[in-house]
């Protein structure tokens, strides 16, 4: 490889690319990683890791101020306080340790990290501006692995102080008292998970006609009755922040979804932008190579991640993660990673989207994978097949009887001719643990008649999905 200065080169050193990175080592391939801000992206500094910390923290301060729950189990606690700086320098503080972490085992495994701004400026060549000047490399392959930021939608303007994203919702500088949140997804459910726990008044507004509008629909219910409705939450659904403007107050325009009709006119101490994520994929050299993103900046890509124009694969140059718009999750572009290495190097893998499980890690959590019930009718009435779904109840469960925490729901769906699970949804005590066993069933392609057989530990909450396991009744 003489003629090239790498092997592989990898623009983006987020979770997806630094997982992208480490598996190309292990297959014996030259690297570089070349990253503009902080090592780990988004997920690390601005996203899954910083707000796990806080809802760990928040959700303490949450159980130790619900006296009913503790007296049940015969536990008396006094006031509780809490210190919302100290609770913001634990997320900083874990934050550094992860990005530490990741930069030590590139390191160890011998990966050139570049800082700087990486561009494609031609086939196989990456220029990379920094401080110091600009540089040019060169690469047999080029993975882009660029990320995305938070998307603000036209009429909303943002300050940072009063009126913000997740970005700086998650440095925690104040609780307003009471608080809008703009959409309903699982950033806008985490978030008012966080700030209800901390005592702030929250209003949550939905565009579409549902609250929650990815999740299978009976989640949805069940989770509006047990994250909402018992909360100093109000929501409007089918209404459109038309207009924000920053200040105290901050004042914003709901207007009706459809008409676009303003119909009321909020003020409040803060609002945040919880609407999604856009990809960051302007001035990164697609220009450059011929290549054009899609009407919403996503990078186009083929099932092995190679990028495409026209529908054919330009050579040696791959994307992965949220550029792509697949699924814009941190672990679905550590398997992108993964699998465009394993493509690079000759071996076929094509990812299994339907086998990755996400989570919302509220108080209880959400977890799902594979295919919603509407979904799934969906694909059934396509393709000739009947779908069936059946239901468990935390609350016939031992463990969660013990620990007091049995609010809570499986359930899942799969088709009554084979057995096949199409998808799993939970909402209790560790659903985003528990529902791992479901998508590695969907991944092995294991039907439900066979999960019915795995013995699980009693007591456990595992026994929640194997009690629905158990309820499918299958013609095959």
């Amino acid at each position: 490889m003489a003629e090239f200065d790498y092997d592989v080169i990898i623009v983006g050193a987020g979770v997806g690319g630094h997982g992208a990175a480490l598996h190309a080592v292990k297959q014996g391939l030259k690297t570089a990683i070349v990253e503009a801000k902080e090592m780990g992206g988004t997920c690390v500094n601005r996203g899954c890791v910083p707000s796990k910390a806080l809802l760990a923290a928040s959700g303490r301060v949450r159980e130790l101020q619900d006296q009913q729950h503790l007296q049940s189990l015969g536990i008396n606690v006094g006031n509780v306080s809490f210190d919302h700086t100290a609770i913001a320098n634990h997320a900083q503080n874990l934050v550094e340790k992860v990005r530490g972490d990741m930069s030590n085992s590139l390191n160890r495994m011998k990966v050139d990290t570049i800082n700087g701004w990486g561009k494609v400026v031609a086939p196989q060549k990456v220029s990379v501006i920094s401080d110091e000047g600009e540089q040019t490399i060169t690469g047999r392959d080029i993975i882009l692995s660029t990320g995305s930021s938070p998307f603000v939608p036209p009429g909303i303007q943002v300050d940072g102080k009063t009126v913000y994203t997740s970005d700086d919702a998650l440095k925690l500088s104040w609780l307003p008292d009471w608080i809008a949140i703009i959409g309903s997804g699982y950033i806008g459910l985490e978030f008012s998970d966080i700030y209800s726990a901390l005592g702030s008044e929250i209003s949550i507004i939905e565009a579409l006609d549902n609250l929650m509008p990815g999740f299978d629909r009976d989640i949805a219910k069940f989770a509006e009755r047990s994250l909402i409705k018992p909360r100093d939450i109000e929501t409007y659904v089918g209404m459109m922040a038309k207009t924000v403007k920053p200040g105290s107050p901050v004042v914003i325009e709901l207007a009706d979804a459809n008409s676009k009709e303003v119909k009321e006119v909020l003020e409040v101490d803060a609002a945040l932008v919880a609407t999604g994520r856009v990809p960051a994929t302007k001035n990164i050299g697609l220009e450059n190579i011929g290549v054009e993103t899609d009407r919403r900046g996503y990078i186009p890509v083929n099932d092995h991640l190679q990028v495409v124009v026209d529908g054919e694969p330009v050579p040696n140059l791959w994307a992965i993660g949220d550029a792509t718009g697949k699924m814009m999750l941190a672990h679905t572009a550590s398997a992108q990673g993964i699998s465009a290495v394993e493509n690079i190097c000759g071996n076929d893998h094509v990812v299994n989207y339907r086998a990755i499980p996400a989570a919302a890690f509220t108080h209880p959590e959400i977890s799902y994978v594979g295919l919603t019930e509407d979904a799934a009718k969906s694909l059934g009435k396509e393709e000739g097949f009947t779908v069936k779904s059946v239901r468990s109840y935390f609350k016939a469960n031992s463990k969660a009887l013990a620990e007091g925490e049995s609010d809570g729901l499986a359930k899942i769906i799969y088709r009554q001719d084979t057995g096949e699970l199409l998808g799993a949804h939970i909402m209790g005590l560790h659903a985003s643990d528990l529902i791992q066993e479901a998508a590695n069933a969907i991944a092995a392609g294991q039907p439900v008649q066979e999960l019915a057989f795995n013995v699980h530990t009693h007591p456990t909450l595992s026994e929640v999905l194997d009690e629905a396991f158990k309820r499918a009744e299958v013609k095959a």
